[in-house]
């Protein structure tokens, strides 16, 4: 067997070792911090002191383990918060103790409801989301993104999908775009920043290529990226518009699915889904230019700037009457 093959064999099984030992070192954390936090907490019930008494026994800590991070006074009331918050809370059970302790407190400081720290949750167990990733996330209004998108009409081909993978509205801030730019800046400008839009649509997809050809009658036509949904199965044909959506949009986006069933898709793969990128759409053209279509498309528009949450916190209220909670500070 070639030295190579067995050099990178071994170097997988030791990669998934340590992200074993990694896993197994954050759930003993986490349990740790829930046993301390529970016992903060049951005490606090039965002092006359309140919870003043934490300030003194951090103190008494750090004395018997000097140098040991984390057991300060804001980390004790970090960990009494963290319990209290899910102690009544069976949904998260099994989720926190796949979730790093960074990731625990930016969900615990950032989130309103319980429903949007269980969301929080969920995504970073799915998505494997650093600390700067999950921060990004949160920042960019995800979850109320997400929840403002399952709200519109989806077109009958998308509901037919195991899942809708796709948001009603993406954040693309990363981008260093010139006052004037065209398509070719704006398509060109998320592939060099790849990473960053792989975050924003989620890591399912997996980037295939830029001006993709497909050839027709003769003549080639030019699809501006394209990916592969790895949890759909298939291809996924990204279309740029530095405009408002236009109804002939669609036509379009039709056609270009029909070259890629016929041509690049192979036999164990779903039908293509189309996503059509605009920087502005006015949802009853939309719903009335995809009322005849039977091709799996979505139209959603881009912000070159990370949206006002709280925005989009009242639209989500508006929509779906969930109480708004304002901030402690």
């Amino acid at each position: 067997m070639d030295e190579l093959v067995i050099a990178n064999h071994l170097i997988q099984i030791i990669n998934n070792s340590k992200q074993k030992a990694m896993k197994k070192v954050n759930e003993e954390l986490i349990h740790m911090y829930w046993e301390i936090g529970e016992y903060l907490y049951n005490e606090s019930q039965d002092s006359s002191y309140g919870d003043s008494y934490i300030d003194n026994v951090a103190k008494k800590i750090q004395a018997a383990l000097p140098g040991i991070k984390g057991f300060n006074k804001r980390g004790l009331y970090r960990m009494k918060k963290f319990y209290e918050t899910y102690r009544d809370d069976k949904n998260v059970t099994t989720l926190l103790p796949q979730i790093s302790w960074s990731n625990h407190l930016t969900i615990l400081s950032q989130s309103r409801t319980a429903e949007e720290r269980l969301f929080y949750m969920a995504l970073c167990v799915k998505e494997n989301y650093s600390a700067r990733e999950l921060s990004r996330q949160m920042e960019s209004g995800y979850y109320e993104r997400y929840m403002l998108s399952k709200e519109k009409i989806l077109p009958e081909p998308i509901k037919g999908l195991k899942e809708n993978p796709f948001l009603d509205s993406y954040v693309i801030e990363f981008l260093n775009l010139p006052s004037n730019f065209k398509e070719s800046d704006l398509r060109d400008g998320l592939i060099q920043n790849m990473k960053d839009f792989i975050l924003e649509v989620g890591k399912d997809f997996t980037f295939i290529g830029k001006e993709v050809r497909v050839q027709v009658g003769g003549e080639d036509y030019k699809i501006d990226l394209l990916f592969f949904h790895r949890g759909l199965q298939c291809l996924v044909a990204f279309e740029l518009k530095i405009g408002k959506f236009k109804p002939e949009y669609i036509s379009k986006m039709d056609f270009y699915l029909e070259a890629l069933d016929r041509q690049k898709k192979k036999s164990n793969e779903n039908p293509s889904v189309g996503m059509i990128l605009c920087a502005a759409k006015d949802d009853e053209v939309v719903e009335y230019a995809m009322s005849r279509t039977m091709s799996p498309m979505m139209v959603a528009e881009y912000q070159l700037q990370l949206p006002d949450k709280n925005v989009l916190q009242r639209k989500l209220q508006e929509l779906i009457n969930i109480p708004l909670i304002e901030d402690d500070e």
